[in-house]
């Protein structure tokens, strides 16, 4: 009898094991992430999206919950569920409810004439390339989520396909004939390129950013740029939700350029251009989060970047323990990632440095923004400074290279710790970034200037102008508090 009794145990446990390895496709860390959220009750959209970038982060182990690039939702919302359903007791989490439809891209193409000289045949093609391969790096354009109009005067659906603008040599010459190309509407594209767009919707406008409204005859260059930073405040004042990135590139400029004051001349050389994304802004903090859109957010060629309207972000940092800019000692708290022990001066220098590993890419702003000292507040007990550079090839090793992978910069804290205990509180300032006041001219009549290659004409007004409206809501985009003890 007790032996047909074990038989049955056996049996039983049989029963309850099987259904619940049958469940582990993939296992691993996806399986402990999703067993610690169900045990810790921390079945939140942040507990969803770790979920999300453990599938992401190793795709070859957890192909069956990816569809085309993408998370397969419902295969991945069954084996959340067979999990909690072996769970004692048995518990349920809905992760379908966190998961974002698709997200659609709508290319808006300015064919203007000062646009059409970047596409001649003579020149390198790249405003083109960069347009091609942000549609091709979009992780739902294999599914048919993108869409093309050409703008000047309006907007106008482009009258192909996708496959045939990414084919097309010559764009400008397909596109002749459509809207007016003598002029360009920005207060009518932005307001029908917000207007338009759903949750869930990316809108990039390719553009030089040259404000040329119609019938500016004898008006002078600073009414047309007080004009310009008011219509851009008027814009978006009624977009609150909204966040903006623009992405400065250069590409070959081959034809007739139509200076605000003076004669058309041509001209044969570099000159900027840019891509303005628009979404919303959770759907930018979604994207910069979700390595997918890597390669979309920051596509090959960007000499500068800056993103308006964010929220305050939580950085991921770590501290390197060993590194060549390091001074004095310390060491890493087995508690805290924010707290550093048994802290001491260098005995030579009397310094104590240390430096911290942090991913400031995802707050979309160029090197020249980011690793300007001046755009940070740095407030302790000691008057630490710091100084901020991006993580090189050349700076990984078999010993840091985990405390750098997935980091963008390198932040070293400098100072003198002679207090016991000190608290260095990093802050990166909501400021208007430099690099587009650099980039603006006020005058564009003269090639022959240095800066003729490198500036746009009234840039930096039409972007204060979107700055007014969103940057007075916080005081800084990022913090990094790190607690010392001796």
């Amino acid at each position: 009898m007790k032996k047909i009794v074990r038989i049955l145990m056996v049996l039983l446990l049989l029963s309850y094991l099987l259904p619940l390895s049958s469940c582990h496709r993939g296992g691993g860390a996806l399986d402990e992430a999703i067993r610690n959220a169900y045990i810790k009750g921390d079945t939140t959209q942040k507990a969803f999206d770790g979920l999300c970038q453990i599938i992401k982060s190793d795709p070859k182990t957890y192909d069956d919950y990816i569809d085309h690039g993408q998370i397969d939702i419902d295969d991945l919302a069954e084996h959340v569920s067979e999990i909690g359903a072996h769970m004692r007791p048995p518990m349920n989490w809905n992760v379908k409810k966190y998961s974002a439809a698709a997200l659609k891209l709508t290319i808006y193409f300015e064919r203007s004439g000062s646009m059409t000289p970047y596409d001649s045949k003579q020149g390198g093609g790249q405003l083109k390339k960069a347009v091609n391969d942000l549609i091709n790096s979009f992780p739902g354009a294999a599914k048919g989520n993108v869409s093309i109009n050409i703008v000047n005067n309006d907007v106008y659906p482009y009258r192909g396909s996708m496959d045939s603008f990414l084919q097309d040599r010559d764009i400008y010459a397909t596109t002749a004939g459509i809207g007016d190309a003598g002029y360009t509407d920005f207060q009518l594209i932005f307001d029908k390129i917000l207007q338009r767009q759903q949750p869930g919707d990316v809108s990039v406008l390719v553009t030089d950013m040259i404000y040329s409204p119609k019938d500016t005859r004898e008006v002078s260059a600073q009414k047309i740029f007080n004009e310009e930073q008011s219509v851009a405040s008027a814009i978006f004042r009624n977009y609150n939700g909204k966040s903006m990135i623009v992405k400065q590139l250069m590409g070959d400029y081959d034809g007739s350029y139509y200076p605000y004051n003076g004669s058309a001349f041509d001209y044969h050389g570099k000159r900027p251009f840019y891509l303005i994304i628009i979404a919303d802004s959770k759907v930018i903090d979604q994207m910069s989060a979700d390595p997918s859109y890597a390669q979309f957010l920051n596509p090959a060629g960007v000499t500068n970047s800056y993103r308006f309207n964010q929220d305050e972000q939580d950085v991921d940092f770590t501290v390197i323990p060993d590194w060549k800019d390091n001074a004095g000692r310390f060491r890493l708290s087995h508690n805290d990632r924010n707290e550093l022990d048994n802290c001491e001066n260098d005995r030579q220098s009397g310094l104590f440095c240390f430096s911290i590993a942090a991913n400031l890419a995802a707050l979309q702003k160029s090197d020249q923004f980011l690793c300007q000292a001046g755009n940070y507040t740095v407030q302790s007990l000691n008057g630490f400074s710091i100084s901020v550079r991006p993580i090189a090839d050349g700076d990984f090793t078999a010993n840091n290279r985990q405390y750098l992978q997935g980091k963008s910069h390198i932040i070293t804290v400098t100072g003198k710790l002679q207090s016991p205990k000190d608290e260095v509180k990093i802050n990166l300032l909501n400021q208007f970034p430099q690099w587009i006041s650099d980039a603006t001219a006020i005058d564009d009549s003269s090639p022959s200037k240095p800066s003729f290659a490198t500036t746009t004409f009234g840039l930096d007004r039409f972007m204060r102008g979107i700055f007014d409206v969103f940057g007075a809501r916080q005081q800084y985009y990022a913090e990094i508090d790190i607690d010392l003890e001796k």
